[in-house]
């Protein structure tokens, strides 16, 4: 299973990083989690492009993680591929309608499966998921995602850090999680280095390699102080997240 960031930034751009999205593939089998801004070209400079993927899972619904959809729903009726899936927690259904309502001249061109998940397990593009409401400023689904048997991937969405979503995870080759702002930003809805060390540590849980994501400016030039603010807490292997990066996560 390869999972390629393709945004790792925050609503907030630094010129480096788009916004959030992801791609997830297995053999035939391909899914983009969230398409906020930026995620159509860097899916593009994939060898998968956007023409090849026909499935989009969204964590939620703010606009650094759907902006994108649009753009997206466009690109593939130019090219010629008009089946589309779209699932997301409730109201995803009408936040796409709503798309298209907008922009009226999209209507009917494409073919559109649209679903509106409401926790807890699912099938989409091949793949095994679970859910996790997070805490966000509006509903939010943390998900775990995996193949047959194969490891679990863990997306973890925007949320603060709790130890519910940590045990979530618990097993998963990989977690991805928010890492908004360093230590000295009073924030909420999200978690400093602090406070996610912390919780890694307190959760009854063991998880392979974190990545952190969803990067504010205030981030740049502080991965260094940021790691060891985890790493008071928290001795497992954490990393930053860089647009473009692809890993893959098999058995071993």
């Amino acid at each position: 299973m390869r999972l390629t960031f393709l945004g790792t930034g925050s609503a907030m751009p630094t010129g480096s990083r788009m916004q959030s999205g992801y791609l997830l593939e297995r053999g035939g089998n391909r899914l983009l989690i969230d398409c906020g801004s930026g995620v159509l070209h860097s899916l593009a400079q994939t060898d998968t492009g956007y023409e090849g993927v026909d499935t989009v899972l969204l964590t939620h619904h703010h606009l650094d993680h759907v902006s994108d959809l649009d753009v997206l729903m466009k690109a593939r009726w130019l090219a010629g591929e008009t089946d589309l899936t779209i699932a997301g927690p409730p109201g995803t259904s009408d936040l796409i309608r709503d798309l298209l309502e907008t922009h009226d001249y999209m209507q009917d061109r494409l073919d559109l499966t649209l679903r509106d998940l409401d926790g807890g397990p699912f099938e989409l593009a091949g793949f095994s998921g679970d859910t996790c409401e997070t805490r966000h400023s509006m509903q939010c689904f943390a998900y775990r995602l995996s193949v047959d048997d194969g490891p679990a991937i863990t997306l973890g969405a925007d949320s603060e850090a709790f130890t519910d979503l940590i045990e979530f995870a618990d097993g998963s080759a990989v977690l991805v999680h928010d890492c908004s702002f360093p230590d000295d930003v009073d924030v909420s809805n999200h978690p400093t280095p602090t406070t996610l060390g912390e919780t890694l540590r307190d959760a009854d849980a063991e998880v392979g390699r974190v990545y952190l994501t969803h990067l504010y400016p205030h981030t740049e030039g502080r991965h260094e102080e940021m790691l060891e603010s985890i790493a008071d807490s928290y001795d497992g292997d954490v990393q930053f997240a860089e647009d473009g990066l692809t890993i893959t996560v098999d058995r071993t």
